[in-house]
């Protein structure tokens, strides 16, 4: 398949806002660049878009308050200086197939996806004309999509959508559905560090080797061009476990709530500026690209 033409912005969740006090002056970009601010994740989110009028579409439907959210992340945008900000407010599934909630996919030039409940995500858009238009414009446009924490894990073909972090080496216990499928062989696990989810993502990816588990920090995120992590943005870390290097695991001859062993699994941890291609596994520091 094709790599995609669009990018994607994956983000562990609790992202920094820009404050009121770093607002752009007159609504206008400084210089025609976005102004620095401790808010890195969205400053970069909106230098991939086409100019300040780029239009911008908040799905809050994975959360429980779905206005505060779209309001807080309106806010956010303004203090950047992108005003054209829309709540695309999808509350079940036939508000995901009405004809002009695809229309504005269609018109979109970015969306992004807030945090809440994954399984709610995917079970009210999972086969919608929305999410249907959604995976067509990121495979053959410049569309910009991004998600945090709920939004972030929904991303991905196969999706964690239950599991406790200290119980999450015994069999059974994290749970799995299908995500959107924007990336295929990826498992994504946000909140990652703060709430010491590596046993959970190591069940995730011992149960589906031929995945690449990617645990996002909070305030982190990674973006994706071209289908390969092109950049880490942020303040905190992302692992990333990879089960191919696996030699040996009792998964298939335990019983459920039996404890999991296994050999030989790889894992890398990721800052700020490294890269990793999705498709060799191949992890890039920060220090040997400059070296190249």
């Amino acid at each position: 398949m094709e790599n995609p033409k669009g990018t994607l912005l994956l983000i562990g969740g609790e992202v920094a806002l820009p404050s009121s006090e770093e607002g752009i002056a007159n609504k206008e970009k400084i210089n025609g660049e976005i102004p620095e601010t401790n808010a890195k994740i969205l400053s970069r989110f909106c230098e991939l878009l086409p100019g300040s009028n780029a239009k911008i579409e908040i799905v809050a439907t994975a959360s429980g308050y779905p206005e505060e959210s779209f309001q807080r992340y309106k806010g956010a945008f303004k203090s950047l200086g992108f005003e054209n900000v829309g709540c695309l407010d999808i509350r079940n599934r036939v508000h995901a197939s009405e004809q002009e909630k695809v229309d504005r996919v269609n018109k979109a030039d970015a969306i992004l996806f807030t945090g809440g409940d994954q399984l709610r995500l995917t079970t009210m858009l999972g086969g919608t004309g929305f999410l249907k238009t959604l995976i067509d414009r990121y495979k053959n446009t410049t569309l910009v999509i991004a998600g945090t924490s709920a939004g972030a894990m929904a991303m991905s073909d196969t999706m964690i959508y239950e599991g406790s972090s200290h119980e999450a080496m015994r069999k059974g216990e994290v749970k799995f559905s299908s995500g959107f499928g924007l990336l295929d062989n990826v498992i994504i696990d946000t909140h990652f560090v703060k709430r010491g989810r590596f046993g959970r993502l190591f069940q995730a990816v011992t149960s589906n080797p031929a995945a690449l588990g990617i645990g996002l920090g909070e305030d982190t995120s990674l973006l994706i061009k071209n289908g390969n992590v092109q950049d880490v943005i942020g303040s905190g870390l992302i692992i990333v476990v990879d089960g191919s290097t696996i030699k040996y695991t009792n998964m298939a001859s335990i019983n459920e709530d039996d404890m999991i062993s296994v050999e030989s699994i790889t894992i890398h941890v990721m800052v700020p500026g490294d890269k990793l291609n999705l498709v060799e596994r191949k992890y890039m520091p920060r220090e040997k690209q400059q070296k190249t």
